[in-house]
């Protein structure tokens, strides 16, 4: 699912085995949130588990873009629902520390990825 229109975020949905991922590409400011906004509803209340949001790739532009982040975080809970934002910028993650989102919001840096390792006696 995506949205590519003229002024519009783009934004990018995938399916992971632990619930939801969603990768926002772009400013998240005034003239993008109704569309993001959109897209986090749909994918909350459809899905299930976690969701993981990625904004290494985004930048929040105004206090909507905040805003935004914060709504989707009450829905989740709401929901039954956690909202992890996963691979952040640094501008990013400094912006949501500064504004003690960091204490609603689950940061994560990129999830690990499971391995198997050879045991030996």
């Amino acid at each position: 699912m995506s949205v590519n229109a003229a002024r519009a975020l783009p934004v990018q949905v995938r399916a992971t085995h632990t619930g939801q991922e969603v990768a926002i590409v772009g400013r998240i400011d005034v003239h993008s949130v109704p569309d993001v906004r959109l897209l986090l509803h749909e994918i909350i209340d459809t899905g299930c588990g976690d969701v993981h949001m990625r904004l290494a790739d985004a930048e929040i532009g105004d206090a909507t873009g905040l805003g935004v982040l914060v709504e989707a975080y009450n829905r989740a809970r709401r929901a039954g629902r956690r909202l992890a934002v996963v691979d952040m910028s640094e501008r990013t993650g400094r912006l949501l520390r500064a504004s003690r989102l960091d204490r609603a919001l689950v940061l994560r840096g990129e999830p690990a990825p499971v391995t198997v390792a050879a045991v030996t006696a």
